[in-house]
């Protein structure tokens, strides 16, 4: 009976052996846990684009904002013909005085005609003497001074054309420069001696620009006599149309 229970005690203590925790090492020894990873960067975030800017123009190649007027060119030398609008005569004017004129005949450039005829010139008395103020030979001198556009004049530069009384009786004119002959026959066939004293003024003028006439005591142009003038300097004109 005694051998029994010692066994039995002895199988219960192995059993509670058996059964009890593991050691307190091995309880409390810590797991083994892996190295924590390297934290990967962060991909930077990519910039946001960068606005584009507008090329800025190309000064040299934009068209200028204001391109020069195309121009042309009347030389010197050209003839203008002009009718009277104001009578000129030398017991009436004096140096100083303005008259206004029209052109008889259009002014050509290479074959275009730049202006019309009709066109108002101005023009002025360089100089007249009376015949009671020298010796009985009364005499002026005239100039176109600019062209008419409009409100707008044009400066022109003529030579003077010089008319001179002639103390002679027994001849129409006396006249210096070529073609002025002509102009005197001319005048004289349509109008006698009057008509003599101002063909020798168109024809001689745009020989040497002086002329001798003969007109009574004094000299007196009328309004629509006809005087040629001829241009002393270039003068520049618009292009882009035709003045008139």
């Amino acid at each position: 009976m005694k051998v029994s229970k010692l066994l039995t005690f002895v199988v219960a203590i192995a059993f509670f052996s058996a059964c009890s925790p593991s050691s307190p090492t091995d309880a409390t020894a810590p797991s083994e846990t892996p190295a924590p990873a390297a934290p990967v960067a962060a991909a930077p975030a990519s910039h946001p684009a960068a606005p584009v800017k507008a090329a800025a123009p190309d000064r040299a190649a934009a068209p200028a904002t204001a391109a020069k007027a195309r121009t042309v060119i009347v030389p010197a030398g050209t003839e203008l013909l002009v009718i009277l609008i104001d009578s000129i005569s030398t017991d009436k004017n004096k140096a100083g005085d303005r008259f206004m004129a029209s052109l008889g005949a259009p002014i050509i450039v290479d074959g275009k005609t730049v202006v019309e005829r009709g066109t108002k010139v101005q023009g002025r008395v360089a100089d007249a003497e009376s015949s009671g103020r020298v010796k009985g030979l009364a005499n002026i001198r005239l100039e176109l001074t600019g062209i008419m556009d409009g409100a707008k004049v044009i400066p022109i530069v003529t030579k003077p054309l010089v008319a001179e009384a002639d103390s002679s009786k027994g001849r129409d004119a006396a006249v210096a420069g070529g073609g002025a002959g002509i102009g005197a026959a001319i005048g004289a066939a349509t109008g006698g001696k009057k008509g003599a004293g101002l063909g020798a003024i168109i024809g001689g003028a745009a020989g040497t620009g002086a002329v001798l006439a003969t007109k009574g005591r004094e000299l007196e142009f009328g309004s629509e006599s006809k005087l040629r003038f001829t241009l002393d300097k270039e003068v520049e004109l618009p292009a882009s149309k035709t003045i008139s």
